[in-house]
């Protein structure tokens, strides 16, 4: 595809950009014929309509000032208010819409980070502990505001260790978390038990809801058994959700929520020095887009609680049912117990590499994310998979008695590549490959990366990639005997201390 390099010098007809607009969504995945698990959360076409004029009544009005449009101030107002009742809050609790769930949980961890600096202003180094099975995002707040990231190992049905948590909090400790539920496997940890400790530590917690916060609410109302995560947990301080997920707002709409305005408070900046006069914002942004708040208002009164209640019922029937019929698959296992919307499957025989059956799937037409530490398939199930669930399990199965049939398919194309950057046990030579990918997609080119042929010079193709190309199944093999030779020392550790 060539790439424009400047504006054009006479303006162009608008039925012939329009035209080219179109034929640039050739070859992307068809997320609207339900064989995408990832990226987008559609609820049909009709919805997909309103939503287009919902944001465009408000597709010029910035709401950086408040005052001026005013009713977007009224429609975020509602928003959250609506929110804080959904998880239930108090009449002293707050929050802001946000861009999404990454703005919510910046905002979460900055607010936090300044609540100590008042509060505790002896700590220097503050430090935020979370599962490792947080979003990434609480990750990248620390490297931007500061802080030092502690990951803590997960028990065996992936939720987040009691023990380990606690054992990981200390005096410069600023902030816990958890999630409800959390992306790789799907599952809720236990936010009673953290959020209690949190509480008898005087530390803020916050809950990671961004998937769950506009679904498993619904799911309790259609008689699921959920476990408690929300403002009724005592020591919960402050929640993240995204309505643009399963709230079926459009695209950049999240609310970050607080217990009061004691932890909110710390999430603004104002200035009074700047030449252009006192500047207040609540968020990240200065301008905030009043499309994504006024189609996120529409969206709540359209679906309304009965509409919203009605969709959890039938996206946690299709959910169960692929659960059930990829666990009926001898050579596959769904990890963990979810109990939401969100799963993830590996494979049980080692022979049997995960990562080629997603390149299969994927060249079927199929969408969805991979994952690493296990290595499996994510899946985040919406209404519309009810229609394609026979397809996708039909296939998957055909999928893997053909993969088991070419095993070599594991050490090639995107299979070796991924199967590579798990096993490398260098991770800072992982991290400037990847470094290298993001300068090529993001320079003045704008490449995007193939697998097949490296990226642009060979110079600017990652380790992994190069090795995939030159080596192929050799390089794959060594890499599979020292992680055997892990797993035998890994046993006979065990042996000698089983505890």
């Amino acid at each position: 595809m060539s790439i424009s390099m400047q504006i054009p010098e006479n303006g162009r007809d608008i039925k012939e950009i329009f035209e080219e607009m179109d034929s640039f969504k050739e070859n992307d995945f068809k997320w609207k014929k339900g064989k995408v698990f990832c990226l987008t959360y559609p609820l049909d076409e009709n919805h997909h309509e309103f939503l287009k004029d919902a944001y465009g009544k408000y597709i010029s009005e910035n709401f950086l000032n408040p005052m001026a449009f005013k009713s977007l101030k009224k429609m975020e107002r509602e928003v959250v208010r609506m929110s804080c009742s959904l998880m239930n809050g108090d009449d002293n609790s707050v929050g802001t819409m946000t861009s999404g769930g990454t703005e919510s949980i910046l905002m979460a961890v900055k607010a936090a980070r300044d609540l100590a600096k008042k509060t505790k202003p002896w700590i220097l180094k503050p430090e935020l502990v979370a599962p490792e099975s947080a979003h990434v995002a609480f990750e990248k707040a620390c490297k931007y505001f500061g802080l030092k990231y502690i990951p803590v190992k997960l028990d065996e049905d992936y939720r987040a260790n009691i023990k380990a948590m606690k054992k990981a909090v200390g005096v410069n400790t600023v902030l816990m978390m958890g999630s409800a539920p959390q992306y790789p496997q799907g599952v809720i940890d236990p936010i009673e038990e953290l959020a209690a400790f949190a509480k008898k530590k005087k530390i803020p917690f916050h809950v990671d809801a961004c998937v769950g916060g506009f679904m498993l609410p619904w799911l309790e109302k259609a008689g699921e058994k959920i476990p408690l995560w929300d403002f009724r947990v005592d020591g919960v301080t402050s929640i993240s959700a995204d309505l643009h997920k399963y709230g079926f707002a459009a695209k950049g709409a999240s609310v970050v929520l607080y217990k009061s305005m004691k932890y909110m408070k710390h999430q603004f900046f104002i200035t009074t020095e700047w030449s252009g006069g006192i500047y207040a914002s609540p968020n990240l942004p200065g301008t905030r887009p009043g499309g994504a708040i006024a189609a996120a208002w529409g969206t709540l009164n359209k679906v309304g609680q009965d509409g919203y209640i009605e969709q959890a019922k039938k996206t946690i029937g299709v959910a169960k049912e692929f659960r059930k019929r990829i666990n009926e698959i001898p050579e596959l296992e769904v990890l963990g117990d979810p109990p939401a919307t969100l799963l993830a499957f590996k494979s049980t025989d080692k022979n049997l590499s995960i990562l080629a059956i997603a390149d299969q799937m994927i060249e079927k037409g199929w969408w969805f994310d991979r994952q690493q530490t296990p290595a499996s398939i994510h899946m985040t199930v919406m209404p519309n998979h009810s229609e394609t669930l026979e397809e996708f399990i039909s296939e998957l199965k055909e999928v893997i008695e053909h993969v088991k049939a070419h095993p070599e398919l594991a050490k090639t194309g995107d299979a070796a590549m991924y199967g590579m950057m798990a096993k490398i046990p260098a991770r800072g030579l992982v991290k400037k490959s990847v470094e290298k990918v993001m300068e090529s997609m993001w320079g003045p080119t704008g490449e995007l990366p193939d697998f097949e042929k490296g990226i642009g010079s060979d110079e600017g193709a990652p380790v992994w990639m190069k090795l995939a190309d030159k080596y192929g199944p050799q390089a794959m093999d060594a890499l599979e005997k020292v992680d055997n030779v892990k797993d035998k020392i890994k046993k006979e550790v065990k042996k000698l201390n089983p505890f």
